[in-house]
């Protein structure tokens, strides 16, 4: 295994699913239908057995190497198994059939408080992760005012951490994972719990940490950080690898089917842990030509989000991607609005001209309360993906952008004037 740090050889996970009578069906309804058709009753309680148990393969005949310094990014929708080769790779849940091997420490941030003690403060959870890390108490104690001076949670550091924010669990987390220098480093989407300027300081890190020699396994729906981020990449999907290698070639097939699928279940692209209290339920594009737009044309979205409860005071965060996954514009609405529980509301967000080129586009859009002053409470609901949409030139050929290149930007600078002098003699 000669520079390869992680290999991985037919890898697959099976998980039991159960089932269960329909919840409606009670003990006086099960003990009447089989006095009223005692060979139904047989035949469905027959059925019913059969269907209690389903075998469900998370993972299927996955093998791929990962070299030493290698930053990978592991792709792919929701429920394709990206989690599941990450618990495993980390030690957390067994594999049902096939082969690891991994050669270096490992640290994990996987969920929210992974490895955390709830009622130890955060100062006694850092040695405590250290610990688990397999760092000696002089190796963490010589990290300790990094790790506090990157959290930025100096201020709760003799809080337990049951009070703690997500945020702050992942800030707390993420700064332990990254300073106490495991030679391998497996961080999961997470990250989108924290704030935009606290993502983009992890992502700075994981550059350094990268850059240091140390090995990355990293999985994010921001395709433009994974551009940026990663040299390779594993395509997931249903379990089984599509594609992997270079990672600007795998994350533009993926890039390119996340544009061709108009159809999309929302559910596939929604950012692991949100989307529990409110949700969107729908999102679509509104133009006269299905999924395309005039350039020079305002960008409208038809949005239907459900909440379980009552809430106030809700924005709408936007951004857009080009077809690299590089994010070329992001907004937060101004105008709030409030649900009732169990409810569902329709709403329409207008984006104004702003001359974006020609080519290939894709949205993402979260839920929230608060602005730009507090982007950490955008974590509501998070869906990257939908709608995905090209913006044309003009039929009528009148435009200035009929034969825009794509090396040539985004936005089409239109209005440029040029004043020309005459020359002195």
């Amino acid at each position: 295994m000669s520079g390869e740090v992680i290999n991985v050889e037919n890898l697959s996970k099976s998980y039991i699913i159960g089932h269960q009578y329909d919840a409606n069906d009670g003990l006086r309804h099960r003990v009447e239908s089989a006095f009223r058709n005692p060979a139904r009753w047989l035949k469905d309680k027959s059925r019913s057995r059969q269907n209690e148990q389903e075998l469900f393969w998370a993972l299927k005949d996955v093998s791929f190497t990962v070299k030493q310094g290698d930053v990978v990014g592991i792709i792919g929708r929701n429920g394709a198994g990206k989690s599941s080769i990450l618990k495993i790779l980390s030690r957390i849940t067994e594999p049902t059939t096939g082969r690891i091997r991994i050669k270096g420490r490992v640290a994990s941030l996987l969920e929210v408080g992974t490895g955390f003690h709830q009622e130890l403060t955060g100062r006694e959870n850092i040695f405590l992760n250290g610990a688990i890390l397999g760092m000696s108490h002089a190796e963490i104690k010589r990290k300790f005012d990094e790790i506090v001076a990157f959290s930025e949670v100096e201020q709760f550091l003799d809080t337990p951490v049951k009070r703690y924010s997500s945020g702050m669990y992942v800030r707390l987390a993420f700064a332990v994972a990254a300073h106490l220098e495991p030679e391998i480093l497996i961080v999961d989407e997470v990250l989108a719990v924290g704030d935009a300027a606290f993502q983009r300081k992890c992502l700075g890190k994981l550059g350094e940490v990268s850059g240091e020699g140390r090995t990355i396994l990293f999985v994010s729906h921001n395709i433009g950080a994974l551009n940026t981020l990663c040299n390779e990449a594993i395509y997931l999907e249903k379990g089984r690898v599509k594609q992997a290698g270079k990672a600007s070639r795998v994350l533009a097939t993926y890039s390119s089917e996340i544009f061709e699928s108009s159809t999309t279940d929302l559910s596939s692209l929604r950012v692991s842990g949100h989307g529990d209290k409110i949700r969107f339920v729908s999102i679509d594009l509104i133009s006269d030509v299905p999924r395309t737009v005039i350039f020079g044309q305002p960008i409208v979205y038809s949005l239907t989000v459900h909440s379980d409860s009552r809430m106030e005071s809700l924005s709408i965060g936007s951004s857009l991607f080009n077809n690299e996954g590089r994010c070329v514009g992001s907004l937060i609405t101004k105008e709030t609005f409030s649900i009732e529980a169990n409810e569902s509301i329709d709403l329409n967000l207008k984006l104004p001209n702003f001359n974006l080129a020609p080519g290939a586009y894709y949205a993402g859009f979260s839920i929230g309360r608060g602005g730009f002053q507090d982007t950490n409470r955008f974590d509501l609901d998070a869906v990257i993906g939908k709608p995905s949409f090209q913006i044309v030139s003009s039929p009528k050929g009148k435009d200035t952008v009929m034969n825009w290149h794509s090396s040539w930007g985004n936005i089409a600078i239109t209005d440029a004037s040029l004043m020309v002098f005459t020359k002195s003699v």
